[in-house]
């Protein structure tokens, strides 16, 4: 540690320095997916609603014993006022962690992203969370054989073993599992959609064009804060971050991937997959120029899994079978003529979420990556 200085992210030269700190850790990690370096530099720009809501400090580990200083470690401390108010506790929040294998500048990235907190009032400190659980979360902690589905966190298995030196404890568990689609569902979720259908539920994929795609969205935020309201470490978003996030995504939705469940045209249901555009990002290095686009449209016909980002209906639904139905109807939509998916990634679900464990497992979902957060007191 005698090269290395922890410092603030204050200036154009230390961001640069924090956006590159990936580059060097995966720099020979062949699953490693290197996010949109411009997305990730949108978190940090004033414009970001966080900042109306949260406040942030980014940290890097500054390695000075080179002829250029090199950033070998970043972290961001954060208080999510919104939280807080919803759990009535001081927890702060870290995120955005990459570090070298060095587990004395892990500890000291740690150790100065929990005195800022704590001089911000935090007595509990979480993660890794990025500002909210709506963004990256998460360390990867079993499953390291193969690479991320789409906006899946992924990281080097010496991250855990740091967070259990450096004495924090498991706060939750999550599981990704796997569906392969060469296999048939049993016959109860085709007829469990008869019977939904039978007793009036109608179901039809997302609109993704124009004014029916903002009338779809806003009607998913609605059924969003009725279904996940209570969700752990989950925070309330408005209706314009939700359209905003949902608007990034518009033009990669495949519609045989989302099916929404209505009755009397109020959504009460949805099964919301995505194409895995890793697959694709993985060739631009984090970088959309004229040539990153180019090889994005080339690679994006290879792919050929999905994933799973959420189901849901609503519990008085329950009875007449809407959440088999849009397994069913998901599920179809992947295998549908031409289409090329060969599996699909259900993530995240937590693992004390045993109910939605048991019908998941029950179509034949397998758990294959865990992840965890982290905690520890700061008291």
């Amino acid at each position: 540690m005698t090269n290395i200085l922890i410092k603030a992210v204050t200036t154009p030269q230390d961001q640069e320095m924090f956006l590159d700190v990936p580059e060097l850790v995966y720099a020979d990690d062949p699953y490693w997916v290197s996010p949109l370096r411009s997305d990730v530099a949108t978190k940090f720009a004033p414009s970001n609603p966080f900042f109306n809501y949260g406040k942030m400090q980014q940290f890097i580990a500054v390695d000075q014993g080179k002829n250029q200083p090199q950033a070998v470690g970043r972290i961001v401390a954060a208080v999510n006022q919104r939280l807080i108010e919803r759990e009535g506790k001081n927890i702060g929040l870290f995120g955005f962690f990459e570090c070298t294998p060095d587990f004395t500048i892990a500890q000291s990235l740690f150790n100065r992203a929990c005195q800022w907190l704590q001089e911000q009032g935090m007595i509990r400190v979480r993660g890794p969370i990025d500002l909210s659980t709506h963004n990256n979360c998460f360390f990867l902690v079993a499953g390291f054989d193969s690479p991320p589905m789409v906006m899946m966190p992924y990281n080097p298995a010496y991250y855990p073993e740091f967070m259990e030196q450096d004495g924090w404890t498991k706060a939750k568990d999550a599981y990704a599992y796997d569906f392969p689609l060469n296999q048939s569902l049993a016959a109860k979720f085709e007829k469990a959609y008869r019977i939904a259908c039978k007793s009036g539920i109608t179901f039809r994929p997302l609109r993704t064009k124009g004014e029916e795609f903002e009338q779809d969205v806003k009607s998913l935020y609605n059924l969003f804060n009725r279904a996940f309201a209570d969700n752990w470490s989950s925070t309330p978003r408005s209706q314009e971050e939700f359209l905003e996030e949902a608007k990034s995504l518009q033009s990669l939705v495949d519609p045989d991937l989302f099916p929404v469940a209505e009755d009397q045209g109020e959504m009460i249901g949805f099964w919301m997959g995505l194409p895995d555009y890793n697959i694709p990002l993985k060739q631009v290095g984090g970088k959309l120029n004229w040539l990153g686009i180019l090889k994005f449209l080339w690679y994006r016909r290879q792919i050929n899994q999905a994933r799973v980002i959420a189901m849901c209906s609503l519990p008085e639904y329950r009875r007449k079978m809407v959440p088999l139905a849009l397994i069913y109807l998901g599920m179809q939509g992947g295998i549908k003529k031409g289409k090329l998916y060969q599996r699909a990634e259900l993530s995240w679900v937590f693992a004390d979420n045993l109910s939605s464990r048991k019908l998941i497992e029950a179509s034949g979902g397998e758990v294959y990556k865990t992840y965890r957060i982290y905690e520890k007191s700061l008291i």
